[in-house]
């Protein structure tokens, strides 16, 4: 299936019909480069907005199965991928060519790090240079993807340039707009999460502000910011915020076990201030692609820059001892040298299968490494690859709990049964408060 090519001429500002007009009219195409938690819920937004949305990705099983109607992201179950894929209005492809048709571009590709937490810009490289090898005049490229201050203007700008001939600013549009997108949300999402972006002109801000004004459905939610870098810095700065309050209170958590204070019992108490205080809560680390790797964005700019971040670097290491330090509580709670353990949770969060940079998956490696036979169970996570080993999700509902030695909460979620869990006579701990038992001798928390 093509899609046909937009009704404007070649000179760009001079078009046959302007840009907005395009948006307004749902004329336009909007291309989504990266097919995964980040760019399959935006292409089909889109479509579902009464764009014609193109999706690519170069991961042709991936695109045969959405083809075929099997979405592989949770936020975007196979009855909402049904009607945009019947209707033609959302196309995923693996041909770089049809891009060409495109009057808008995303950018939705990972943004790792390396083992040295230096960034790992491949994939935006690589997303780049098939997007400038077929980009036309006319067009609006916007990055999306989490990065460090600068990306846009200073790889993906010269990279669109070379590749296609074209000019940014001029030849064709150009803006950095982050994701903020909460999996498995079900108060945020697309419709209604506030956007910010920064164009390389004026004049690239707002085009990129009319179609993100039509892609949420409503007016006022984005807001135009002074360029590119301002933008990509803003979403670090929310990322790492909640990297450093999870940090503050993960040392927290650590200072009162040792003074025999109950953690959870002081932020119960201290949420009641009714100003000047944001509840966070301990556990085992924040996993997944954005809060245990954005920060290490700006300290890798920062090192570069001769500027100490002490406070953030500090916040990684932090978050990521939490899965050293839980284990260490477990073992002292009830030696594992054997025993059969049951671990529940193993995604980075409830509501998702996303098992990427998972510090659940973590505590099960060092426990395993403790001598313990770990099992686990999740609703979303039917396999897992444990110590390069395939492990299958243990069902709770047929399971016989009083097999097992000791339960290890490590992901809170509503699904877990809670007073089965707490009244199976098998000890518990439980990391992440997520039983909210009364602590004793077969019952502690973090």
């Amino acid at each position: 299936m093509t899609l046909a090519a937009r009704p404007t001429s070649t000179v760009f500002g001079v078009t046959d019909r302007p840009f907005a007009e395009l948006v307004e009219s749902r004329d336009a195409v909007v291309a989504i480069v990266g097919l995964g938690y980040v760019g399959l819920p935006l292409a089909v937004r889109y479509a579902e907005q009464g764009f014609r949305a193109l999706g690519f990705d170069v991961d042709v099983d991936r695109i045969s199965a959405l083809h075929a109607g099997s979405s592989h992201v949770d936020d975007v179950p196979d009855a909402q991928l049904a009607p945009v894929l019947a209707s033609g209005q959302f196309v995923p492809t693996a041909e770089p060519g049809m891009l060409r048709g495109a009057d808008a571009v995303y950018l939705c590709v990972p943004t790792p790090f390396d083992d040295d937490h230096q960034p790992d810009l491949s994939f935006v490289r690589a997303a780049a240079q098939t997007v400038g090898a077929h980009l036309t005049a006319g067009t609006l490229v916007i990055l999306q993807s989490t990065t460090y201050p600068g990306t846009t203007e200073e790889l993906v700008q010269p990279i669109l340039e070379a590749a296609s001939g074209l000019t940014a600013g001029v030849d064709f549009h150009l803006a950095y707009s982050p994701e903020r997108v909460d999996p498995a949300s079900t108060e945020w999402d697309l419709s209604n999460t506030a956007k910010i972006c920064g164009g390389v002109t004026p004049a690239c801000a707002e085009a990129t502000r009319v179609l993100l004004d039509a892609m949420i459905g409503r007016p006022g939610l984005v807001t135009v910011v002074g360029s590119p870098k301002v933008a990509e810095m803003a979403k670090l700065a929310e990322n790492t915020y909640r990297a450093v309050n999870i940090a503050y209170v993960n040392e927290l958590a650590m200072l009162a076990h040792a003074m025999d204070i109950d953690i959870w019992d002081v932020l119960d108490a201290a949420q009641t201030k009714p100003f000047g205080y944001q509840r966070f809560d301990p556990g085992i680390g924040p996993g997944g692609m954005c809060i245990p790797v954005n920060p290490h964005y700006l300290s890798w700019k920062a090192n570069e820059l001769d500027v100490d971040t002490r406070v953030i670097e500090l916040t990684g290491d932090i978050n990521f001892a939490m899965a050293d330090y839980v284990r260490d509580r477990v073992t002292a709670f009830l030696p594992v040298d054997g025993k059969r353990v049951l671990c529940l949770g193993a995604a980075f969060k409830a509501g998702v299968s996303d098992v990427r940079n998972s510090r659940a998956v973590r505590v099960m490696e060092l426990l395993e490494d403790a001598g313990a036979h770990v099992e686990f169970t999740d609703p979303l996570v039917g396999v897992l690859m444990l110590r390069g080993t395939r492990r299958e999700a243990v069902d709770l509902g047929t399971s016989a709990l009083g097999d097992y030695d000791l339960i290890v909460a490590l992901v809170r979620n509503p699904a877990w049964p809670r007073d089965e869990l707490l009244a199976a006579g098998v000890p518990v701990f439980d990391a992440v408060n997520a039983l909210a038992g009364t602590p004793g001798n077969t019952y502690e928390r973090l």
